[in-house]
């Protein structure tokens, strides 16, 4: 029995990686440094889906505009961001417009056998009726001539960052930059002065995971160049941390819930944040520390 334990924790073990789409996967471009992928068949389900995923679907809206009746939060059902050094491309699956004849406004060009539209700096190519690619220009283009090229291997040394990462998580997202990343998906600094993306910029690779059904399930692993630079890494998120209790209205008390749940750690050259707190609380912390400031609509 000990034997058979040990055999499927071996593999369980051997398998622990994020779920990407297998037809997104081959068309994430060579050179990419960053990969976010993002569950939307689920969680769009959930109430911080308004709050954080809107940013990351922005480059849809020219889509949306044009096409007439596409809406990405309702049309989408999985997408997958690539950076590179170059610009970004958002691939995604979905139901997408059939009708390209009548998008006389924008710029077209083609490139092998798809056709490419560019609305200023934006380009985006529906490959078929279920898929499509939306981004930087260059981009967009190295990820259809990764498609057509049927070698698909560019996301393979970026995913074997992030095995560790559970395969159910909702959105996740693995770098050689954490800061660049973390640049893209964590607020930067609001009017209050809080700045999380700053306080990760001595990281080099890492990656994150996120379950969002319930509230926010977050952990954030990094890696320094040096163990003195995740010790500041480290210190300075402990900083904020500590901050944002001092910054706690006076006659609400609950939000020191919020940074109490808060765990940041060191082993070595890695930094982990962890913090797991319900959706009454996850509402107010998106308050302080959102785009928003905490100012109400």
């Amino acid at each position: 029995m000990r034997t058979l334990v040990l055999i499927l924790t071996f593999v369980a073990l051997m398998s622990a990686a994020p779920r990407v789409d297998n037809v997104l996967e081959k068309m994430v471009p060579p050179g990419a440094t960053a990969l976010t992928g993002v569950h939307l068949d689920q969680v769009k389900q959930t109430e911080m889906f308004r709050r954080i995923l809107p940013p990351l679907l922005a480059p849809l809206d020219t889509l949306a505009r044009v096409s007439g009746g596409f809406d990405a939060r309702r049309d989408l059902q999985e997408a997958l961001y690539a950076g590179t050094p170059s610009g970004g491309v958002l691939l995604t699956r979905g139901a997408f417009p059939a009708k390209q004849t009548q998008w006389k406004e924008l710029q077209h060009r083609r490139h092998g056998q798809y056709d490419v539209w560019i609305s200023g700096r934006l380009a985006f190519c529906i490959l078929d009726a279920t898929l499509a690619a939306v981004g930087d220009p260059r981009a967009v283009e190295a990820a259809l001539d990764e498609w057509t090229s049927g070698t698909h291997l560019a996301a393979q040394s970026l995913l074997a960052k992030a095995s560790l990462v559970d395969p159910q998580s909702q959105l996740w997202g693995v770098s050689t930059d954490l800061a660049s990343l973390a640049g893209d998906i964590v607020p930067g600094q609001n009017e209050n002065g809080f700045d999380f993306a700053k306080a990760l910029r001595s990281l080099g690779e890492g990656w994150f995971q996120a379950d969002l059904s319930s509230g926010i399930r977050l952990e954030i692993h990094g890696v320094a160049a040096s163990e003195a630079d995740a010790a500041n890494v480290r210190s300075a998120l402990r900083g904020l941390v500590g901050l944002g209790r001092l910054n706690v209205p006076e006659g609400q008390p609950e939000l020191l819930r919020i940074f109490d749940g808060i765990v940041v750690e060191q082993k070595g050259r890695s930094v982990i944040l962890r913090t797991d707190m319900p959706q009454n609380l996850a509402d107010k912390l998106m308050g302080i520390f959102g785009p928003d400031g905490g100012r109400q609509n």
